[in-house]
């Protein structure tokens, strides 16, 4: 018998991210696109051009509000808010920026637009 294990709800999701000039990425999307380059499993789905950008995004406030948005499940940008005493205005950039390299889901409920932790586990590859 075969029982399938699923992970919970707040479990860490490891993101592999790559690192590589603007050329360098170019020309794999461009091999990708050929057929000339199939990515391999555990290849980096995501790259930025510099460690710099990639610390503006994920600095050490992010990576901490990444892992308070997976233990507490807030149900809208402003409970979380009032969780971490950011402003809302603020935290609602920050998420936009980091539901863009999908580290976080940003669900539309009614009214409300609620923040899904989908990475808190980072693996970097340099190029």
């Amino acid at each position: 018998m075969t029982t399938t294990r699923h992970a919970p709800r707040n479990a860490a999701r490891r993101v592999t991210i790559g690192i590589a000039s603007q050329q360098e990425i170019r020309a794999r999307v461009l091999a990708i696109a050929q057929g000339k380059h199939k990515p391999k499993p555990g290849e980096p789905k995501i790259w930025f051009t510099s460690m710099k950008s990639l610390a503006e995004v994920l600095s050490d406030d992010n990576r901490a509000l990444l892992r308070v948005i997976r233990d507490t499940q807030p149900q809208s940008i402003s409970q979380l808010a009032v969780t971490t005493g950011r402003k809302t205005s603020n935290l609602s950039r920050t998420l936009k920026t980091m539901s863009r390299y999908g580290f976080v889901e940003l669900q539309r409920q009614d009214k409300a637009v609620r923040p899904v932790s989908k990475a808190t586990e980072f693996r970097i590859v340099a190029a």
